[in-house]
């Protein structure tokens, strides 16, 4: 109200009211000195550990009346070295807390964000299933370590699918863990879930952070499962996630190759995690069926791969932890 004219907006046109916002013209100094004074005085003041940076608003309107007609085109450029130099005194200035950036499903998933926080939600579409796909896609260009993953509640709230809580959380491993959910509608059952998920997180979380991260099969190729993996650095263990999209009866086998591994060195299977399974089939017992097998030598891994056992359910999904013996 004190300064329309900071916002972006066509002279003599109605703007958009997007959101039933507009969009402050971070192309002039003077509103990126305004942000920058209320945002410090708040974090001076009281015991901010993390803040979500939100770009939900899209650009529209794209007119600044800091900048004359014929120099209209730079204007998004500037918007950005406003933005940047507006991030960059805050990180500065307060390096102790946490920024977390937005995608917000409009691509700013960008290196220059990265440069000021080391992590970013990569979408607001936290249904498992769909959430292969976009982190599969994601991760051709940015590491797990900046990727924000988070369990949900289900039914999903964008597409109504029911992903076991197990799975669920599989999926987010991915990525820099977390959850989005009501704790109070959780039964005694999840909650007793969710402890183990969060401390098996915690032991495999430098190994998904740190290592080599393996694309091993896509559904979008072979039609039913997702696998993926995680490497460490010096060829000592391997983490495999499978997610199975499309439970089928006969059987022609979850099979994939491993990638990474040392091929003269022999791998034991520490931990097998099974989740959402709804047994074995052909067996009545689901904890080790179908993983008699524990000893590997790394070229098998790498060159005859692994195969699953029949796992039926509702998108189960499955952990593997290899582990290199010691000669």
């Amino acid at each position: 109200r004190q300064h329309p004219d900071w916002a972006l907006r066509v002279p003599g046109r109605k703007p958009a009211m997007s959101r039933d916002q507009l969009v402050l013209d971070l192309s002039r100094r003077e509103v990126t000195d305004w942000l920058y004074a209320t945002f410090s005085a708040l974090l001076r003041e009281n015991p901010i550990a993390y803040i979500k940076w939100d770009m939900n608003r899209g650009l529209s309107d794209r007119y600044s009346p800091a900048l004359p007609p014929d120099r209209q085109g730079e204007l998004e450029h500037r918007y950005a070295l406003g933005l940047y130099s507006l991030l960059e005194r805050l990180t500065a200035e307060f390096p102790q807390v946490l920024f977390e950036g937005c995608a917000g499903g409009g691509g700013r998933f960008d290196a220059g964000m990265l440069h000021y926080f080391p992590q970013i939600w990569l979408s607001d579409d936290t249904d498992a299933i769909e959430r292969l796909d976009i982190q599969y896609g994601s991760s051709f260009a940015y590491p797990l370590s900046t990727i924000s993953a988070h369990v949900s509640a289900c039914p999903n709230h964008q597409t109504g699918r029911t992903v076991p809580l197990g799975t669920r959380t599989v999926v987010a491993m991915t990525g820099a863990f977390g959850y989005e959910l009501d704790p109070a509608t959780l039964s005694t059952e999840e909650k007793a879930q969710i402890r183990d998920h969060v401390q098996r997180y915690r032991s495999y979380r430098e190994l998904i952070q740190t290592g080599l991260y393996y694309r091993l099969a896509h559904a979008g190729q072979n039609g039913w499962f997702t696998a993926w993996s995680s490497v460490s650095q010096d060829q000592s263990e391997a983490l495999v996630s499978v997610v199975i999209t499309r439970t089928r009866p006969n059987y022609t086998g979850v099979h994939f190759r491993l990638r990474g591994l040392d091929p003269s060195a022999r791998y034991r299977l520490d931990a097998v995690h099974l989740e959402g399974v709804r047994g074995i089939v052909d067996s009545g017992h689901m904890e080790t069926a179908g993983f008699e097998q524990v000893h590997f030598t790394g070229s098998t891994l790498l060159y005859a791969g692994y195969t699953l056992p029949q796992l039926g359910g509702d998108y189960p999904g499955v952990q593997l932890h290899f582990v290199r013996e010691q000669n």
